[in-house]
């Protein structure tokens, strides 16, 4: 199935969730946040967010400095 990541058309399994993607990203601990469809989904949700075709997901990854 197709989705939107980070503006770009990315392609995952039927039925992924987004604890899924972000372990397929290798992003799981690096203090990332993600909104799907413009709608900030918090890290103890993930598990529990299944994508669904089209859906929109953004990442974004904190960063240090000063």
């Amino acid at each position: 199935m197709q989705i939107e990541l980070n503006g770009k058309p990315h392609a995952i399994a039927d039925g992924s969730d987004l604890a899924q993607l972000i372990a397929a990203l290798e992003l799981t601990g690096k203090g990332v946040a993600v909104a799907v469809n413009r709608q900030v989904v918090p890290l103890q949700l993930w598990a529990g967010r299944v994508l669904v075709e089209a859906d929109k997901v953004d990442v974004v990854r904190a960063i240090g400095g000063g």
